[in-house]
């Protein structure tokens, strides 16, 4: 039986049109390429945000030093502040009825991300969400020493939360390295959700328990094989 659910934030449990990633292409197209925002989606979605700048850059074939990364970080951080001042970050549907319904089941719900603490705290102050209340708790990749697809984070919640096997744990996120990153840590269920940055096929490639569509879908899939396992 499932004890814990750790859930991606952006794009999955937060609806903020990828204004992350827009941003990711504008800082790296500002300095000088023309990468598109799918490119984007596909090699930098969930990950620490100066691995993602890294990544994709990659993708010209060229080496690209550790100070030109840099220097287009440092202009990605004020950019997203300033993007999120503006942005009305809401909920993905479903989120916060999804996370109620799964504590009242006894299930731990644990939000996870990319993004630094900073960041991460002001999106869940923005929607409203109370750590204690509607979230066990908060990892962000600042939490920890290696971000994704590394199981830090996920290792992390289990910490917080007291859940000692990964068997019991459901990693969800709307990119591969979510899954990736369920698979790494052992956790019982990975699940991919279209809700975010990669289409349904993009996630079947990095071959998750299930892919669904909403939030309300993977409440489905935890009890459906919840009571799979139960009948064999």
């Amino acid at each position: 039986m499932t004890k814990l659910v750790v859930f991606d934030m952006a794009g999955t449990t937060v609806d903020e049109d990828n204004v992350v990633y827009k941003t990711v292409r504008d800082v790296i197209n500002h300095a000088g390429y023309n990468f598109s925002l799918s490119q984007v989606l596909e090699f930098g979605a969930g990950k620490e945000k100066k691995q993602a700048i890294q990544d994709v850059l990659a993708l010209d074939g060229q080496n690209h030093p550790d100070e030109e990364v840099s220097a287009i970080f440092d202009q990605f951080k004020p950019r997203l502040a300033q993007a999120y001042a503006e942005l009305d970050v809401v909920e993905q549907s479903g989120a916060t009825e999804v996370f109620d319904r799964l504590h009242q089941e006894g299930v731990y719900v644990v939000l996870n991300t990319g993004y630094d603490r900073t960041t991460a705290e002001s999106l869940v102050a923005k929607i409203g969400w109370q750590v204690g209340t509607d979230i066990d708790a908060l990892v962000t990749a600042s939490d920890v020493e290696n971000g994704r697809p590394n199981p830090d984070m996920i290792l992390k919640a289990m910490a917080i939360t007291g859940v000692e096997s990964p068997a019991v744990v459901a990693k969800v996120g709307d990119s591969q390295i979510d899954i990736l990153e369920g698979k790494n840590a052992h956790c019982g269920i990975t699940i991919g959700i279209t809700t975010g940055s990669q289409t349904a096929e993009q996630l079947e490639a990095a071959n998750p328990t299930k892919v669904v569509d909403d939030l309300w879908g993977v409440h489905k899939c935890i009890h459906e094989l919840r009571d799979r396992v139960a009948t064999n």
